[in-house]
């Protein structure tokens, strides 16, 4: 099932940028189309006044997840680590994480949703891994505790 499958039609009204400036960080990021139809998510990663993440996330009518084991995002990076993070309930204040690394090549990455992990503001949570039926809310986010600049090219999320 294809969640999304970014075009030059697409719709980014509903993605939405959550930087570090919620507690005084300076970060700095956007979420745009670029001319192949892409979906871009780059910026600058600073650690002033104690910064250091940027994040864009879409929230959405809930999905069924019971069926699948994975997500597969077509995405192309530039070499680093970035968060894959998804909610159960928009309204949780936790999230589900998965770590991936890019290549600096078109590649599909593998997310195992049993294997996502519940983390909150840095942390992790002392709950199960996720294993609910539901989502309604999937977000990435870049925090590696350096200063960079960063650019992710998404071009399909599905679950399989």
């Amino acid at each position: 099932m294809v969640l999304f499958d970014f075009s030059e039609n697409s719709d980014l009204s509903d993605w939405q940028i959550v930087n570090d400036n919620v507690m005084g960080g300076l970060s700095q990021s956007s979420f745009i189309l670029n001319e192949k139809g892409n979906a871009i998510f780059k910026g600058s990663v600073s650690l002033d006044n104690n910064g250091g993440f940027c994040s864009v996330r879409t929230s959405f009518d809930q999905i069924k997840v019971n069926d699948f084991q994975k997500i597969i995002i077509r995405l192309k990076g530039d070499g680093k680590t970035y968060q894959f993070r998804i909610k159960s309930k928009r309204t949780d204040k936790h999230s589900f994480i998965a770590y991936f690394q890019t290549t600096g090549e078109w590649q599909d990455t593998e997310i195992i949703l049993k294997d996502m992990y519940p983390g909150f503001r840095g942390r992790k949570l002392v709950i199960p891994d996720f294993s609910d039926e539901t989502i309604e809310e999937i977000a990435f986010l870049i925090g590696n505790k350096k200063e960079e600049n960063f650019e992710l090219e998404i071009s399909r999320i599905a679950f399989k």
